[in-house]
């Protein structure tokens, strides 16, 4: 095996079976890396410079065709089901067994990388991928070790993602020819029969996910950011509901948009970049990222591009609407350089309610918060996903991230309870779905109203303002807000057909109420009573 890199590889791939391999192409700058990229023909260059590539079928995620290895050491602590499904290690080792003859005589792109911000809980974690573009994608995503670092660099997990692999479900235990694979005792995950990137990010989520609750940090699927006066904010939610857009704010300065964990000192950023949903990105409301689509460094994943002039068309969803942006944190400004932040001052939820029923703003007390924070609710619309249809189908993802949390949803959900009781932080509900009307009638919240909303929530403007009650959803929402109209507070009074508007609201509060039963026996009564529930 060659190896090209200047940093000596001392834990060595041999130690994992891969071996006779054509060259081991370790840490590879970034210029390296699209030098081969384009070698190989795995991506275009667009005009300003980001490197364009397409996935081919998989334009998102495969949640069902991830599993985890069923082992002794981790079998009790995993929430078993749908979401977790086990594999055999049999199977494990078969598939692992595959990706090694595979490798053979292939070439391989290595990136060592951290994920966690914070040195106390760090991971160590080793990428090895058989395309350029994807080393270059983990290479934004992870925190980048200096010379020093790589040169002693002793992985806690390997990834080993191979989109040309693929397996047989009838002899390897697989649901598809796709796979996802891990191995907490073996400290190891595969990948492959997918080019969709973000399958490298999510199984590093996954994997600190599982180990950091056992050391009293609560793993989140959210943004964070810093106001000037040193508060910090959170903001969960699930793709498409502004969390990487709010986060990105020029009044405060971002931690990270994605994922993070909170400590007994403070938050921090598990990642080093940023996978942005670029699809309809508007230059004037999202500047920051828009800019970020038209320079070298970035990958742009399934964007549409012009084969001659190569000009991006952001809005055409031609190959998905799950266009991504995947770039290092630091082409936003006014980033924390540390990737952390104090103790959360507020937490935002956010859900994109296509019922267009939900108020857009709400405040939600200790007991609320984490009644939602189970439910995770959002609503999809058509056209954003994978058989929908024409009418919104709502959503609930526990924690707001149930495909990447291996534990129990009651462990985050007792761990978020116990943290906000320690701070005192408070907890906002934002709809940044629909208003006047559910998809097709009404429209999509104005984003500059849901800024002002969120900026008056984190700056204390929300304090003092008299507050209604919603009859349908038990939510506080404020009668008033400088810089928005009264009447865009009261969801009710949006809708023309006020009999339609409470039809909406009270089917959704029985859809709120059949999917919490599943939580109900391993939360108290307090955080019953102040649950969603269907009038009589």
């Amino acid at each position: 095996m060659t190896i090209d890199s200047p940093v000596a590889d001392r834990q060595g791939l041999e130690a994992l079976g891969l071996k006779n391999l054509a060259k081991a192409h370790f840490n590879l700058s970034v210029p390296q890396l699209y030098e081969a990229a384009i070698r190989r023909g795995e991506a275009q260059i667009g005009l300003g410079g980001p490197l364009v590539a397409y996935t081919g079928h998989h334009t998102g995620r495969s949640p069902n065709d991830k599993f985890i290895v069923e082992e002794a050491s981790s079998k009790a602590d995993i929430a078993w089901g749908d979401v977790n499904k086990p594999i055999s290690r049999g199977h494990f080792d078969g598939v692992f067994k595959k990706a090694q003859a595979y490798l053979q005589n292939r070439e391989a792109f290595v990136v060592d990388c951290h994920a966690g911000a914070d040195p106390d809980y760090r991971l160590s974690v080793r990428v090895v991928c058989e395309n350029a573009w994807h080393a270059l994608f983990a290479r934004n995503m992870f925190l980048r070790p200096g010379t020093e670092a790589l040169a002693g660099f002793d992985p806690d997990f390997t990834i080993v993602q191979l989109p040309g692999l693929q397996v047989d479900p009838a002899v390897d235990g697989t649901n598809s020819e796709c796979f996802v694979l891990v191995s907490f005792e073996r400290r190891l995950v595969l990948i492959g029969g997918t080019s969709y990137a973000g399958e490298i990010k999510k199984s590093v989520f996954s994997l600190l996910n599982f180990l950091l609750p056992a050391r009293d940090v609560l793993p989140m699927h959210c943004s964070a950011n810093i106001g000037p006066e040193g508060d910090t904010a959170i903001f969960f939610g699930l793709s498409g509901t502004g969390k990487t857009t709010l986060s990105a704010d020029g009044t405060r300065t971002l931690i990270g948009d994605d994922e993070h964990g909170w400590s007994g000192h403070g938050v921090f950023n598990f990642e080093g970049g940023c996978y942005a949903k670029v699809i309809r990105l508007s230059p004037e409301a999202e500047p920051e990222i828009y800019a970020t689509t038209r320079r070298f460094g970035t990958v742009l994943e399934n964007v549409v591009m012009d084969p001659d002039s190569r000009s991006l068309d952001l809005d055409n969803a031609h190959f998905t609407e799950n266009t991504r942006a995947c770039y290092p944190i630091d082409f936003i400004p006014n980033i924390a350089e540390s990737g952390q932040g104090g103790l959360p001052a507020n937490i935002i939820m956010l859900t994109a309610d296509a019922f267009g029923v939900l108020p857009p703003i709400s405040r939600l007390t200790p007991e609320q918060a984490m009644y939602h924070f189970l439910s995770g609710y959002t609503a999809r619309v058509a056209g954003t996903e994978k058989g929908v249809g024409s009418e919104p189908k709502a959503t609930f993802s526990t924690c707001f991230g149930a495909p990447f949390m291996p534990r129990h949803p009651s462990v985050y959900a007792k761990m978020l309870g116990e943290k906000m009781a320690r701070t005192g932080a408070n907890c906002w509900l934002v709809n940044t779905g629909w208003s006047g009307g559910a998809y097709g009638v009404g429209k999509r919240m104005a984003i500059g109203h849901t800024r002002t909303l969120v900026r008056a929530a984190l700056n204390g403007g929300l304090a003092d303002a008299e507050y209604f009650t919603d009859p349908h959803f038990g939510l506080a929402v404020p009668k008033t807000c400088p810089g928005v109209p009264s009447e865009v507070l009261d969801p009710r009074a949006t809708w023309k057909d006020k009999r339609a508007y409470d039809q909406t609201a009270r089917e959704l509060t029985r859809r709120f109420e059949q999917n919490f039963k599943q939580f109900e026996p391993y939360v108290g009564d307090e955080i019953k009573a102040a649950g969603i529930y269907a009038a009589a």
